[in-house]
């Protein structure tokens, strides 16, 4: 059975602002733990909008951070994550863009921001 973290178990071990927690949530990691997409994206609002974190340092750490857990797609949200620290667009917007330049996922959206990402050039 797995053991899945959820977004305060995330940002326990981040910001390691209460030492106990911080700890258990290690140790979960350590014994191979794993990061659902869902739960990553909380944990960027929480860290942008809760803990006012600067886009590029919540890419940057959360890059690093899901190197250290399980996780599914872990080409696509690292693509996604740079793009978070270099765009202003929503961290959900960013996975899809990431699926559809990873993946060759199509995807259907009105979002005039989101569009232009998807219509751009792979190196653009």
């Amino acid at each position: 059975m797995r053991i899945l973290l959820d977004a305060n178990a995330v940002l326990r071990y981040l910001l390691n602002d209460n030492a106990e927690m911080a700890a258990t949530a290690k140790s979960a990691i350590e014994y191979g733990a794993y990061l659902l997409p869902e739960v990553l994206a909380e944990v960027v609002y929480v860290l942008c909008g809760v803990y006012a974190v600067p886009r590029t340092d919540v890419a940057s750490r959360l890059a690093s951070f899901i190197d250290e857990v399980d996780c599914e797609n872990r080409d696509v949200l690292r693509n996604a994550l740079t793009m978070f620290g270099t765009r202003k667009i929503d961290f959900v917007d960013c996975i899809l863009a990431a699926y559809h330049a990873v993946c060759g996922d199509s995807i259907l959206t009105f979002d005039k921001e989101l569009k232009k990402i998807l219509n751009a050039p792979p190196n653009g």
